[in-house]
């Protein structure tokens, strides 16, 4: 079966940088577009960043442009979130998620497969 499996949360002081990875099994992860999804404490899961299946197309949220890259290595079936310049706001538990459409979507219900999460906290 399809497992998303992230790493790489912890807590870190606000203008820090982490590095989140999300390793992919159970599918052709280079026919798949991938995206980060970040869910904050009692605030709905938000559009993070997407990349697609071949990482020519990326989106990003403008709350974190400048400051997070995705990239992904196929050969890996690993996709990677480097967020720098921490800010508390970027506090959440963040998600990476899997579909097969060519350009990364922003809503929640386009993604198929999603995986368990990993907590980033941002002190301040």
């Amino acid at each position: 079966q399809v497992q998303l499996v992230e790493s790489g949360g912890r807590l870190v002081q606000s203008g820090g940088s982490l590095r989140l990875s999300c390793a992919a099994s159970g599918l052709t992860f280079s026919s798949y577009t991938m995206a980060w999804f970040r869910q904050a404490p009692g605030k709905e899961r938000e559009f993070v960043v997407g990349v697609s299946y071949r990482g020519g197309v990326t989106y990003y949220t403008d709350s974190v442009k400048g400051r997070f890259t995705i990239s992904r290595d196929n050969a890996k079936n690993t996709v990677y979130l480097q967020m720098n310049s921490l800010k508390p706001e970027d506090t959440a538990v963040y998600y990476c998620a899997a579909n097969r459409r060519l350009v990364p979507a922003r809503a929640q219900y386009e993604y198929d497969y999603w995986g368990q999460g990993t907590q980033v906290t941002v002190s301040s």
